[in-house]
Parts: structure tokens; C-alpha cells; sequence
């Protein structure tokens, strides 16, 4: 595993390469350190030059291609400014990255996926391995761009880095014909500072800021939603400052999980359709909400037409497109989360607003008593999703990265992981990609090798993308994954039994030993199938130096509560 942090070195300017080299030499050019991969045809000559610099940079071959894609977004999630690089060659190769790209740009996640093409004399022939990667990808990628032209490799990938880390973060494609690979240029690189049409960082309207002041500084029950966005901007201790200063309860969504410790008074839970019940009930009762990196996703909301209609709306979103797409705002703020938490403290009000904040304590009790207690101390025969989560928590500190897809064991990781550290919960938030989790959890180990990680999987995303332990074993990635096993897909199952009356259409699986194919790749393993065992087991997987897999057998038709039918108001939230 050390062998895979390596620290990248400056290539050498105004030298005739090829442009294939000159693909590596950006990438040095901007301290890219790791690239994931898989070869083929049409990017042939590009591994041939990365051939040379394998002691400047390390690639991981992984055993899919949109392995590749989530596990350079697991990578890009845990290390700050840094770019998940994915390599893949033309035709399927391109297309099999698709799907990681969908998500990157839906979770705001900085990748430069750089493809091969055919030679530039045979585009639109419908040439071997040849597909229209550009249009294909266009609608889901922030920029793309084909090369054809050698000259324009520096130039286009300086602008792909700048593009894919600033403002609101998002994948990059860049598609390279073969003969532009082969061909030579004089090699020279200039990092990009900036794009004539393009304003990534918005400038801070001080008009807008003594707004959204003023009606902080009135609000007798102000309620503030974090998402993403307070982390990609690096403003925790900000908003920590911030909330602290105007006693304002706080509600995060998944994907701005662990940007405020758990254990802090104000954080009052998880918002959306499997949130906690407090603020899905008082998101109705605000008289002001304060949405800050977030973009209210219909998860979150619910019915827009019942959502917070009582409330004035502040939005702090760096990206402008967001503003007024879903909830209707009286302030828009456009700007960096944390500039504008910054320019806010000193404008608002030192307050106490303890009567409004007992409300979330009570109504916390009530959820406690039907539903936490039942997940964490129960006393069916079974093992629930829940306990085990929080007893990797306890047995981790709460330290770890945990890793997930999406599903009940998604669910059940936000609400019972108690994060101690921010930039700690990896998930597919928008996209809900299964399969995502096994190689994401690589990538995170590999950019954070000295952090705990632990792939939190159900059964059938697991499945999905299980190829990816022969990269763990290649690379000897110490990955812990737990396995929490119902033979369903269990998500949609629920939805089957609570509102398709219990008809379950192809949602049982009859599942492999997954015990047996970890040791295929000399990965240790254990399954459980009782609660006695629980504890040992994390004990042992945690305790051992290398990959682990525990695969838990977790109760087989357990729900995930409280919970929003679609189409609900979030002030309808279901305790069963």
C-alpha cells in the first residue's frame, strides 16, 4: 500500500515530445500523483509513455472502467484540491465510464477523465472501438474537449484541471485521437488561472449579505441546512463560528455529513425522506431557513408545494443555477460557503433561542424511543443494520471513512456512524449509484492511507462491482468491508411492502458466499450470523493489517424508519 503514495515531480519544459508524453508531463505539471486506469487500443501510446514515469506517478489498474471513475472519486472526496485522473481507451472503454462521470457531476466531484480516440482520419466512419464519446458525454460533464492536434494537449489540460476544482466542482472529459498522441509538439505548460467566459467564484454581494443579516438577526426559530457545499469550501470551522454566534439548530444533508462534529449541540440530524424526525417536522415550523452548499434535492424536500412555505429563505450556493431552481428564496447569497459565512459573523446578533431548540430535543425523544433504541438495543433474534453500524462507530472513535452506496445500509450509515472528523462520509448522494461503494473505498485509501476506511455495502451493490477486489489484492489496498447482508434489494423492497402491498417482483437474491470469493483474491474474511459474534468480529477486522471482508447476515426484512413517502410533505414523516 505505502507503495502507492508517491510524490509527484516537475517534467521538464520546451521539450519536443510526443503528445502522449505530454499527457504525462501535464499531469506532473499539475502534482498528479495517481491515476486510475484500464488500457486498451486507442490509448496505447499514452501507458507506453506513462511506462517511463512509473517512479513519478502511480497507476492502478483497476478490473472495470467505471471502477476507475468512483474510485477517483473516492480519492478525490478525502484529499483536499486534489482531481480523481481516470484513464480509459475509446469505444467501450469510454463508455463503460459514463456512470462514474453521472455521479462526479451530480456530487460535485473534480475529476479529468482522459480517454483515446481513433485516429482523427477515421472519426465518423463507425471505426473499430470508435464512439462518440464527446456527445455521449456532454450532458454530464462540466467541459469536455476532443484533441485531434498534439499542440493543444497542454493547453487543454491545463484548462480541464482549472474547470474540474474551481467553483462548484464537477468531471472533466478530454478525448485525444490516437494520431495526436503519436505526433510531436514542443512541450511547454502553463497552469490556467483563469477563462475569459468563465467566473467560477462569484463576487460577494454586501447588499445581499445585510439582508440576509437582518432577517437572521429577527428570526425567533431560524433553522440552518448544510450540504456539500460547506465542505467543498472548506468552511466547517466557519459555520461552526457562525451557528455558535446566532444559536441557530442545524440539519445536514448526506452529503454534508460529518462537516459538523456529531456530538455539537446544534446539530439536530440528517434532513430528507430517511432523516431524522425533528427537523423534517420543524423544517414546516421555521419562521427562516438558511440553506447553505446545498441544492434541496427532492429527497430533502418532499412536496415543493408544502415545503417550508411558512418560512422566508436565505440560500448561500456558489452555483447560480441553483438559486430558485426547486424553493423559491427571499435572499440569494451567490457565493463561496465560507466567504459568506465569514462576511456574516460579524453582521449578526449574538442570540439565544432556547425554547425553539427544545422543541428538536423533544421531538429527537420521541424518535428515540420508537425507532433508535429499537435499531440500536433490539431484541429480535436477528442482527439490524444499525447496531452494527454503531459498533463499528464505537469500535473506530467515530475516525474512520466510511464508504457506501446507496440502500438501506446507506441510510442506516448517516444516521448511526457518529463522525468525529469532516471529509469522512463517502456515499453516492444525487446519482445513487450501487456498485459505487467497493471501489470508492479504494480510491479513499489510497489518497488517505493512514486513515481508517470502511466499505459499508448491501448485498446487491456489492455484486455489482465485486471485480474490484482483485485491485485490492493486486495493490495490497487494506480496505475493511462489511458486508450488511439481507438477500434483498433491500430499498426497494421496502417500497414493495409499504406501497406495492408486499409484492416482491425480483427483488430476492440468492447470494454467493462472499466469503469464499474474498479468499479467492487472498483477501481474509468471516460471516456472521449472530449477535455474540458482532463485536469479535469488528475486532478482528479492524485488528488485521490487510483487506478484510465481514460479511454480517443482518435481519432479512428490516425497514429503514422514519421515513417520507414520495410525494409527502416532510412534515409527514412516517415513524413506521
Amino acid at each position: 500500500m505505502e507503495a502507492l503514495v508517491k510524490e509527484s515531480k516537475t517534467s521538464v519544459s520546451k521539450k519536443v515530445m510526443t503528445g502522449a508524453e505530454a499527457v504525462i508531463c501535464s499531469l506532473l505539471e499539475e502534482d498528479v500523483d495517481t491515476i486510475f486506469g484500464y488500457p486498451g487500443g486507442a490509448i496505447m501510446p499514452i501507458y507506453d509513455a506513462l511506462y517511463q514515469y512509473q517512479d513519478q506517478i502511480n497507476h492502478v489498474l483497476v478490473r472495470h472502467e467505471q471502477g476507475a471513475t468512483h474510485a477517483a472519486q473516492g480519492y478525490a472526496r478525502v484529499v483536499s484540491n486534489k482531481v480523481g485522473v481516470v484513464f480509459a481507451t475509446s469505444g467501450p472503454g469510454a463508455t463503460n465510464l459514463i456512470t462514474g462521470i453521472a455521479d462526479a457531476q451530480i456530487d460535485s466531484t473534480p475529476l479529468v477523465c482522459i480517454t483515446g480516440q481513433v485516429p482523427s482520419a477515421l472519426l465518423g466512419t463507425d471505426a473499430f472501438q470508435e464512439t462518440d464519446v464527446i456527445g455521449i458525454s456532454m450532458p454530464v460533464t462540466k467541459w469536455n474537449h476532443q484533441v485531434s492536434d498534439a499542440r493543444e494537449i497542454p493547453e487543454v489540460l491545463a484548462k480541464a484541471f482549472y474547470i474540474a476544482k474551481s467553483g462548484r466542482p464537477g468531471p472533466v472529459l478530454i478525448d485525444i485521437t490516437k494520431d495526436a498522441q503519436f505526433a510531436s509538439l514542443e512541450f511547454e505548460y502553463k497552469k490556467c488561472q483563469n477563462i475569459r467566459t468563465y467566473h467560477p467564484r462569484p463576487v460577494l454581494n454586501k447588499e445581499r449579505l445585510k439582508e440576509a443579516a437582518d432577517l437572521i438577526n429577527k428570526a425567533q426559530q431560524p433553522f440552518l441546512l448544510l450540504g456539500q457545499g460547506v465542505l467543498l469550501s472548506h468552511a466547517q470551522d466557519t459555520l461552526r463560528k457562525f451557528i455558535e454566534k446566532a444559536d441557530i439548530p442545524t440539519a445536514w444533508t448526506i452529503l454534508g455529513l460529518s462537516a459538523l462534529d456529531h456530538d455539537h449541540p446544534l446539530n439536530v440530524g440528517m434532513l430528507g425522506m430517511h432523516g431524522n424526525y425533528a427537523p423534517n417536522v420543524l423544517t414546516n415550523e421555521c419562521d427562516l431557513l438558511i440553506a447553505v452548499g446545498m441544492r434541496f434535492d427532492d429527497r430533502v424536500t418532499g412536496d415543493l408545494s408544502r415545503y417550508a412555505t411558512q418560512a422566508k429563505v436565505i440560500h448561500i450556493e456558489i452555483d447560480p443555477s441553483e438559486i430558485d431552481k426547486n424553493v423559491k428564496t427571499d435572499v440569494a447569497v451567490v457565493a463561496d460557503a465560507n466567504e459568506a459565512l465569514e462576511a456574516l459573523i460579524p453582521l449578526v446578533k449574538k442570540a439565544k433561542h432556547q425554547e425553539w431548540r427544545q422543541k428538536f430535543a423533544d421531538l429527537h425523544k420521541i424518535e428515540e424511543e420508537k425507532i433508535i433504541k429499537k435499531d440500536l438495543y433490539p431484541h429480535e433474534q436477528g442482527i439490524k443494520m444499525g447496531e452494527v453500524v454503531r459498533r463499528i462507530s464505537e469500535q473506530t472513535k467515530g475516525e474512520a471513512i466510511v464508504v457506501t452506496d446507496v440502500g438501506q445500509h446507506q441510510m442506516s450509515s448517516a444516521r448511526y456512524y457518529n463522525f468525529k472528523k469532516s471529509h469522512s462520509n463517502v456515499t453516492s448522494g444525487g446519482l445513487g449509484t450501487m456498485g459505487f461503494a467497493l471501489p470508492a473505498a479504494m480510491g479513499a485509501k489510497i489518497g488517505c492511507p493512514h486513515r481508517e476506511v470502511v466499505a459499508i455495502i448491501g448485498d446487491g451493490g456489492f455484486q455489482m462491482t465485486l471485480q474490484e477486489l482483485g485491485t485490492i489484492y493486486q495493490y495490497d489496498i487494506p480496505v475493511k468491508v462489511v458486508i450488511l447482508n439481507n438477500g434483498f434489494l433491500g430499498m426497494v423492497r421496502q417500497w414493495q411492502q409499504l406501497f406495492f402491498e408486499k409484492r416482491y417482483s425480483f427483488t430476492e437474491m440468492k447470494n454467493p458466499e462472499f466469503t469464499t470469493i474474498a479468499r479467492g483474491f487472498s483477501i481474509e474474511s468471516e460471516k456472521i450470523t449472530s449477535r455474540d459474534q458482532l463485536d469479535d468480529a469488528i475486532s478482528a477486522m479492524l485488528e488485521h493489517p490487510g483487506a478484510y471482508l465481514l460479511d454480517v447476515v443482518v435481519e432479512k426484512e428490516e425497514n429503514v424508519f422514519p421515513m417520507v413517502p414520495s410525494g409527502a410533505a416532510v412534515s409527514e414523516i412516517r415513524m413506521e
